[in-house]
């Protein structure tokens, strides 16, 4: 009987973990993120299992389930990696993703047990709790799935209180809503049953005001400025990751960048942009025209053209190297670089490898070091100063903040995206619609193999690429000099919910919540 009490609660909630997955790409079910975290909400007052298991069973339901793509890493035979060694670096890193983000929600449910046993404030301790973790999470390295991004890229009045304080405002309505849901189911039970009308009163109250909020910031007009624009051309080069950085691969890039520059120079656009690592190369300009390379023909033809790039390649030495983003002059001349500041741990670089040295490199096909960038970077471009993301780095938004804060004035995003399963790339693009939203900004995604966009400062998406094909696409964007709330004061709205929620925990009885 006693393992009955413990399995049912914890597959309940792992099954509304999974619910809530299911809300981003492949499936995008977002209606699901309204209602999937109020079971375990409820479950953590029944008394019958450890808050914070049930809280690690929902996390990795819905950490593993939205970040399964993870796995398409595999196979990585082609970087000279065993077929199931290969395996085991998939599945590793699925699983060090399912505890991570299992963590964050268990560390979620064992304060939730400690909050006062009336709902009201009880939901207050859920909402600031809940996105003050979402906060500290995304300062570390490993960070993906915000409860706000399952609204992405569908429900666009919603993800403009992103506008106001960032990911925090949307999580915390979604966090509200499905607490109301708890308390409403809460009082099925006899003795709470006055609490049921109210409960049910103010998830529509809250949903109806965000939602309302949300869609005015949307029905405002951009008043774009036509002096403000500028026609950007996108490469889609379609590089599988297989041949990516061998001889064929290379030659494929030279033929599809260079005729993709060429074909959008001749229409008329005033600057191309390239995918992350569209040249895998060292980039060295003072010797580029003596040079019968990849980066050699690419950088002649930008002289042969006169149209400026930005271009993905790597700069540095063979050992010792970046990832980034160069905004090349008509004649090829190098103004500004981006180099990748937020890596991806084990894919990127080695964490800990100082400390736990060969045991962390036997987990990595890494042959090289790759450099992170400084935080404080701000790309400059003939058309003024511009906010990049390259891939992984859109899932932090507080890096693109600082840099609109500093003045960026459109959004380009550069990724290669080809090592994952095809929901990865479509999660992306859910990640920089928030970003172009947040932001205010227009935004210019260009992939290797996929989804290149355009996308709008309301979040609409004006142009997107099809999967694993070659393309080329050209639209007019606008400059913006504007400041959002969130540009300018970031994340303020978790210490307000902080500090608000604080006199609910004095004074309090001794004996936890459940």
């Amino acid at each position: 009987m006693v393992k009955v009490k413990i399995v049912a609660p914890s597959l309940l909630s792992l099954l509304s973990g999974v619910l809530m997955g299911c809300t981003v790409a492949p499936f995008e079910l977002w209606g699901l993120g309204w209602f999937a975290l109020a079971p375990l909400w409820w479950l953590i007052g029944q008394k019958n299992t450890p808050a914070w298991w049930l809280g690690a069973a929902w996390g990795a339901g819905f950490h593993g389930t939205a970040i399964f793509w993870i796995t398409g890493v595999h196979p990585m035979t082609w970087m000279g990696v065993p077929w199931l060694a290969s395996l085991a670096i998939a599945i590793t890193c699925w699983l060090i993703i399912i505890v991570w983000g299992g963590l964050l929600v268990a560390l979620w449910a064992y304060f939730q047990q400690w909050s006062p046993k009336a709902w009201g404030p009880r939901i207050l301790m859920g909402v600031a709790s809940w996105c003050l973790l979402e906060v500290l999470w995304r300062s570390l390295p490993l960070w993906w799935s915000s409860l706000s991004y399952t609204q992405s890229p569908h429900n666009l009045p919603i993800l403009h209180l992103g506008q106001l304080s960032g990911t925090t405002t949307i999580t915390a309505v979604l966090v509200a809503v499905n607490g109301c849901w708890a308390a409403a189911f809460d009082s099925f039970d006899l003795s709470r049953k006055n609490i049921r009308l109210p409960a049910i009163f103010a998830a529509l109250l809250i949903w109806g005001l965000a939602q309302g909020l949300g869609g005015y910031l949307y029905s405002r007009p951009l008043n774009d400025d036509p002096e403000q624009s500028l026609t950007v051309g996108i490469i889609q080069g379609n590089i599988p990751n297989e041949i990516k950085l061998y001889a064929e691969g290379l030659r494929q890039a030279l033929e599809g960048y260079t005729r993709g520059y060429q074909t959008l120079s001749d229409a008329g656009v005033d600057v191309v942009m390239t995918p992350e690592t569209a040249l895998p190369v060292l980039w060295d300009a003072d010797r580029l025209q003596y040079s019968n390379s990849p980066a050699g023909h690419f950088y002649q033809a930008i002289r042969d053209r006169g149209v400026p790039a930005w271009l993905g390649t790597s700069r540095g030495t063979p050992s010792h190297y970046t990832n980034s983003l160069l905004s090349l002059s008509g004649t090829g001349e190098t103004l500004s670089y981006y180099d990748k500041a937020i890596l991806v741990p084990l894919g990127e670089y080695i964490p800990f490898e100082s400390v736990l040295g060969g045991f962390i490199s036997r987990l990595s096909p890494l042959q090289a070091q790759m450099i992170p960038g400084s935080r404080d970077q701000l790309l400059q471009t003939p058309f003024g100063p511009a906010i990049v993301s390259i891939c992984y780095e859109s899932a932090f938004p507080q890096h693109l903040q600082a840099q609109a804060q500093r003045g960026g004035e459109f959004f380009l995003s550069a990724a290669n995206n080809a090592h994952y399963a095809l929901s990865m790339p479509r999660q992306h693009h859910a990640q920089d619609v928030m970003r172009a939203i947040e932001l205010d900004r227009w935004a210019v995604r260009a992939t290797n193999t996929g989804h290149s966009a355009f996308v709008t400062p309301h979040g609409e998406t004006l142009w997107i690429s099809e999967m694993n094909q070659y393309a080329t696409h050209s639209e007019r964007i606008y400059r913006r000099q504007g400041q959002t709330l969130y540009v300018r004061w970031g994340d303020w709205l978790v210490w307000v919910l902080s500090l608000a929620s604080l006199p609910s925990l004095w004074p309090r009885s001794k004996e936890p919540f459940t």
